[in-house]
């Protein structure tokens, strides 16, 4: 009878749990600057009961009921001297308790201020994991998943790549030079299509089956770190995939924003700083769906909020991160995201964050920088932005043709360095040729190999933090079209078994992608033990026909690039330089190791981009 009573004691445990469907943050953690977590619990009317726990140092501050009674918002507040360990919390109706849940509080891998995220001294390789590295084929097809298949052959299909793919890559990313991993998102993705690309997320605490599991993740992480290289999350703020598992069940009927017909965002970011902005593009650009199959967040909403903002929190403590990305930054609403970004930054001091502000007028981009003295008096702490204006002009300066009012070809460049003035730091802005969403750098330099070889060479060598697209390296590009999302990210060549070209061992590399690949590991890896590139100063000159020469110093050390666009070799005067390069100076070319005469002025060939050490007497 004693038997019989503690299996049905047993059963009635594990069915009572079973109830409990969604915990959010499924864990936390002892020691937090803020002692407070809010638990999303969803389960079958718990919005009708009593919570209760009864473990030291843990409080229940407010359970909140939402709109639908399958939810309840539980405010804890947890003690700085809590231990920790696992504790239950009981759900009580009446005098009988309905549901019990354990629920654990783990010990700090290391205080929040210990965690830097990535800065100026990296450089940053973005990924896409489905079309990087196929590591285990066991997990290319998921039953009950929408989109259960892989088709390679099909640019909108996914192709199997995965976490495992990226561990066993690691060292090849590692000894290429690069110091950060950015892949897109990994989060479950269950779409019945285009669900390769991770940005319509359907479960935030959950890896997407297909590549693989929260332990591979925490895997990447380690091994990533144990090489040197920080990994970055790509965090999706603004909305989520219509496939989410809360849409039938809503905790709010504004948890997202609703319409009574579809409503797409205007795109119009400049609401935010418009001083003129009417309020119906306002509303309508932040309230308005990204995409008629991404459910729009609602910021507005406090619960929503903290929700998200936990999110990135139980992120970065998990993993351990070196970094955010926070994708389509501006969309959201900008009181949230000034909330949202402070939360993290008082966590995590060191923390960097970059916001994807795709917009071509450094005024737009550069107002969302943390320190930005702003007309509205709008505070932000988001520490970097990408450089969409710079990565346009670095493609017009290279592909248009030079005008004798000097208002085209590499007056580009020079122009929009120049406009570093509307920055509150330059240093920690995020520069880059091309990423997941426009044609490859080498697309759109009319696949020019030695134009995009001085477009990387630049990007390498200026201020800010580099981010380059995976297959870069190699010359990848989306040909024959243009614009081409599935083919922009198209598989990176060796990533599965049996491909005929090999970019992580070199088979099958012609000669030009190999002196390519070569190239890029000689810069990357001269730029790592380097730090004038990261920290330096920057002194540019106005480019003259068709040359633009720029320098990189500090007390110790002076860096000298000359860019030559010109299809012919040209003779630079160094007299022009005089005040910050000494007449006995010498150059040794970074590349070659080769020392560059400079008697007669520097001889530099058609299309190339020179980085130069400089020498000079007595120093």
């Amino acid at each position: 009878m004693r038997y019989y009573f503690a299996i049905c004691l047993s059963f009635l445990s594990l069915t009572t749990h079973a109830q409990i469907t969604h915990v959010e943050p499924p864990n936390w953690w002892v020691g937090m600057k803020n002692p407070n977590v809010q638990l999303l619990i969803h389960g079958k009317q718990v919005g009708d009961m009593i919570p209760v726990i009864q473990y030291p140092g843990v409080t229940i501050r407010k359970a909140n009921k939402a709109e639908s009674v399958n939810y309840l918002f539980l405010d804890l507040e947890i003690a700085a001297d809590t231990r920790p360990g696992t504790f239950e919390i009981q759900f009580r109706k009446g005098n009988k308790v309905a549901y019990k849940l354990p629920y654990t509080l783990q010990p700090r891998a290391q205080d929040g201020s210990q965690l830097t995220g990535f800065n100026s001294k990296d450089v940053i390789y973005l990924l896409v994991p489905d079309r990087f590295a196929n590591g285990d084929p066991a997990n290319d097809v998921i039953a009950g998943t929408r989109q259960p298949s892989i088709d390679r052959s099909s640019d909108a299909s996914r192709h199997g790549g995965d976490l495992r793919g990226i561990i066993n890559s690691l060292d090849y990313i590692a000894d290429m030079g690069f110091t950060a991993l950015w892949p897109t998102p990994l989060m479950e993705n269950d779409m019945p299509a285009y669900s390769y690309h991770g940005y319509a997320i359907t479960n935030h605490y959950k890896v997407d089956p297909r590549f693989g599991t929260m332990e591979d993740y925490k895997e990447l992480a380690t091994k990533a770190r144990q090489r040197g290289i920080k990994l970055i999350y790509d965090e999706v703020l603004n909305h989520i995939g219509t496939g989410y598992w809360w849409m039938n069940d809503l905790p709010f009927k504004d948890w997202i924003n609703q319409h009574e017909s579809y409503m797409p965002t205007n795109h119009r970011r400049t609401v935010h700083s418009d001083p003129y902005a009417a309020e119906y593009d306002r509303v309508r650009m932040t309230q308005g769906w990204f995409d008629k199959h991404m459910a729009d967040m609602n910021g507005h909403n406090p619960f929503v909020a903290t929700y998200l903002t936990q999110h990135t929190l139980w992120m970065i403590e998990t993993l351990q991160l070196g970094g955010i990305r926070e994708d389509t930054y501006g969309y959201s609403d900008k009181d949230f995201l000034r909330q949202w970004t402070c939360a993290v930054m008082q966590e995590y001091p060191n923390m960097n964050i970059v916001g994807e502000e795709w917009s071509l007028n450094p005024l737009i981009t550069s107002y969302w920088q943390q320190g930005k003295d702003r007309r509205d008096g709008y505070e932000s702490c988001l520490k970097s932005v990408m450089d969409f204006p710079l990565q346009e002009a670095v493609v017009r300066a290279l592909k248009e043709d030079p005008d004798p009012n000097f208002a085209r070809g590499m007056t580009k460049i020079y122009e929009a360095m120049a406009n570093d003035f509307v920055y509150a730091d330059p240093r920690n802005i995020m520069v880059m040729a091309d990423n997941h969403d426009m044609d490859r750098i080498h697309m759109q330099l009319g696949q020019d190999v030695a134009l995009t070889k001085m477009a990387l060479t630049f990007l390498l060598t200026i201020r800010g933090i580099p981010q380059v697209f995976y297959g870069t390296e190699v010359l990848m590009d989306n040909t024959p079209h243009h614009k081409n999302d599935g083919l922009i990210r198209s598989d990176f060549p060796g990533g599965w078994k049996g491909d005929a070209v090999n970019a992580l061992t070199g088979t099958g590399l012609t000669s030009t992608q190999a002196d390519m690949q070569q190239y890029m590991k000689t810069l990357l890896n001269w730029r790592k033990s380097n730090p004038v590139i990261a920290t330096g100063s920057t002194k540019h000159f106005a480019p003259f026909g068709e040359t633009y020469v720029y320098f990189r110093y500090n007390d110790k050390q002076k860096v000298m690039v000359v860019m030559n666009r010109n299809a012919t070799p040209v003779t630079v005067d160094l007299s022009r330089f005089s005040e910050i390069l000494n007449k006995d100076a010498t150059l040794r070319n970074v590349i070659t190791g080769e020392l560059i005469p400079t008697k007669d002025g520097l001889v530099v060939p058609g299309k190339t981009a020179w980085v130069c050490e400089v020498s000079e007497v007595g120093k």
